[in-house]
């Protein structure tokens, strides 16, 4: 039997439970779905030919908790591509990015990750406000969803086109779910990764770790989320 971590030490207390937030935001890689397929993969290596004739993998790169331009930004730095010259050529790396996935997007077979429909219909039965927080680019994301039939769920996304640091991506996330509310709305964070603790902590928000990525639950338990759970079947108690 798996059981719920909670950190009594942490400032936001012990006592946090899902069913108190107003606004839900989740991330999508090893949060909603686990992809099965090559499309995003591909996706980078034909950006990093075509805007810097670099004809390499990302399989080096740590890619869970990162970008989509923290990914390009490594692989780039990697081959001695200078900050300008990357900066230069983005815009056509995420515009290939954005081709390649859109006409391979037939081709995405995304694993919902378990208990995740049920939870996305009761968190919006009990009227709260979901979105996604990705680092992903906006147009790959929902591709995503829409394969995984979970789109119709979330009222907007914050993603990587205009925001590198997964810190400012959920910043704008949490802007708009109190612009959407009110400015004093309770935001959790929902994320798989000890990067995703780190950046709800930064942006002083509640924060869910679900162990359905690469991450174990020791491993997430270690970062201090608010809430620990080996996957999110463990949270459709609340709304019982």
């Amino acid at each position: 039997m798996t059981s719920i971590a909670l950190n009594d030490s942490h400032r936001h207390g012990a006592a946090f439970r899902l069913a108190t937030a107003d606004a839900v935001l989740f991330d999508i890689d090893g949060t909603l779905v686990n992809s099965r397929d090559a499309v995003h993969y591909n996706a980078f290596h034909a950006a990093l030919r075509k805007a810097w004739n670099i004809e390499d993998k990302i399989d080096t790169v740590p890619v869970h908790g990162n970008t989509d331009i923290g990914i390009l930004r490594a692989v780039a730095e990697r081959h001695g591509i200078s900050s300008e010259d990357f900066s230069q050529a983005l815009p056509r790396a995420l515009a290939v990015m954005r081709e390649e996935a859109a006409s391979h997007a037939a081709e995405m077979r995304p694993e919902v990750c378990p208990s995740i429909p049920d939870l996305l219909v009761r968190l919006k039965d009990a009227g709260k406000l979901l979105g996604i927080v990705s680092g992903n680019l906006e147009e790959i994301g929902w591709a995503k969803m829409r394969a995984a039939g979970l789109r119709a769920f979330f009222a907007f996304g914050s993603f990587s086109d205009s925001a590198e640091l997964r810190a400012d991506i959920f910043r704008r996330g949490i802007a708009e779910a109190r612009r959407r509310l009110f400015q004093d709305a309770t935001v959790c964070i929902v994320g798989d990764t000890p990067n995703d603790v780190s950046a709800a902590r930064e942006n002083d928000v509640h924060v869910i770790s679900t162990a359905t990525g690469i991450y174990n639950v020791e491993a997430l338990r270690a970062c201090s989320p608010d809430l620990c759970v080996s996957c999110c079947t463990e949270l459709l108690a609340e709304f019982a």
